[in-house]
């Protein structure tokens, strides 16, 4: 059972002979009730207390738990940028690559097309120096045969009438 303040305060005692002087126990048990009160608004404060803290505890919890969940997004942000920075970066080099290999291919297809060319010319070269040189002998050969059958510019005509 408990015992309210209140009940300290209108508690009476049956009187005995030679026992205890009733104004020392009122004083005391009205004492004992103001204290009881006293402590009794204390506790129902630091009840008060105890539920505002909770409430700032509560509103400190879910600013954590906001928090986390930040972060972790943040993270899992951050990964998924990184991810699809990579796979970009890969696109890019692969790209690049291709690219270069083009390029190499066309410069080498460029550099044999140009060989051929100066292989070709140099066949021309070849021909047109055998083709010059056969005429040159061809006409060597005729200037040749000429002077046989020219008159010598030395002699006089008429000697060549006699021959």
């Amino acid at each position: 059972m408990k015992i309210a303040p209140i009940d300290i305060a209108h508690k009476t005692f049956s009187r005995k002979f030679m026992g205890f002087e009733p104004d020392e126990v009122r004083d005391f048990l009205e004492r004992i009730s103001e204290e009881m009160e006293g402590l009794a608004r204390e506790r129902n404060q630091l009840r008060e207390n105890l539920r505002e803290k909770e409430m700032v505890i509560l509103d400190y919890r879910e600013r954590d738990d906001m928090l986390k969940k930040t972060m972790e997004t943040a993270t899992q942000m951050t990964e998924k940028l990184r991810l699809d920075a990579e796979r970009e970066a890969k696109l890019i080099i692969n790209d690049a690559k291709q690219k270069a290999e083009l390029i190499i291919k066309d410069s080498r297809d460029s550099l044999k097309k140009t060989y051929s060319e100066i292989s070709n010319l140099k066949r021309a070269r070849v021909q047109f120096e055998n083709n010059l040189r056969a005429l040159a002998q061809a006409h060597l050969s005729m200037l040749q045969q000429g002077d046989k059958y020219m008159p010598d510019p030395m002699m006089p005509e008429h000697t060549m009438e006699e021959k």
